[in-house]
């Protein structure tokens, strides 16, 4: 129905996670209606120029434009701590925080053996490759609180056991401004597991 640019630019959002197409449809007739030739080219380059510049970070894992990254190289860091987690977005929502000053390893996605994803398919070699100098006092494993964060979490806590390196793993609980009753069973079971003297 749309001429082929217009289709293929709704087929081009279609690509993106979340995306389906009425909402490509949306965002293509929105840059077509309402942007700009000099925005549009504007967030047209910037997206080639993050994927260009962005790597990873062969420390830590995470997205950089700069080797090693601006955390790892920051002599402002706990480098006897740090933080697995299993995406940048991860990395991102701790430092909001304002809370956490060690180093951080992304594994880049969870074990999950039903998708296919073994222990080669994220960045555990590399985690373990960090803690050969003996600088490393405590791993905190910050993977996601469900089947596959929590098993990634058991395996990558086994393999560093023998190294003499602490393990720990954040604590799970109720979110602080809900309520009791809405929490599922699971939730409530790993609160009181996780439960702190006061």
């Amino acid at each position: 129905m749309h001429p082929v640019p217009i289709q293929l630019l709704i087929e081009s959002f279609e690509q993106l996670p979340g995306i389906g197409h009425k909402t490509a449809e949306r965002l293509a007739f929105y840059l077509l209606n309402n942007m700009s030739v000099e925005d549009v080219e504007f967030m047209a380059n910037n997206m080639l120029d993050a994927k260009h510049n962005i790597t990873l970070c062969p420390v830590c894992q995470n997205l950089t434009d700069a080797t090693p990254c601006v955390i790892c190289s920051s002599p402002k860091r706990d480098r006897s701590v740090i933080c697995v987690v299993e995406t940048p977005k991860d990395v991102l929502a701790i430092e909001r925080t304002n809370e956490f000053d060690g180093l951080y390893h992304v594994l880049h996605g969870a074990l999950s053996p039903m998708d296919n994803i073994g222990p080669e398919d994220i960045k555990i070699k590399e985690l373990l490759e960090r803690l050969s100098d003996g600088e490393v006092k405590e791993i905190i494993m910050a993977t996601n609180p469900n089947v596959a964060g929590t098993a990634t979490a058991m395996y990558i806590a086994r393999l560093i056991s023998p190294m003499g390196v602490k393990v720990t793993r954040i604590a799970h609980g109720i979110p602080i401004g809900s309520d009791l009753e809405y929490a599922d069973e699971m939730t409530i079971v790993k609160a009181l597991e996780g439960r702190q003297v006061i």
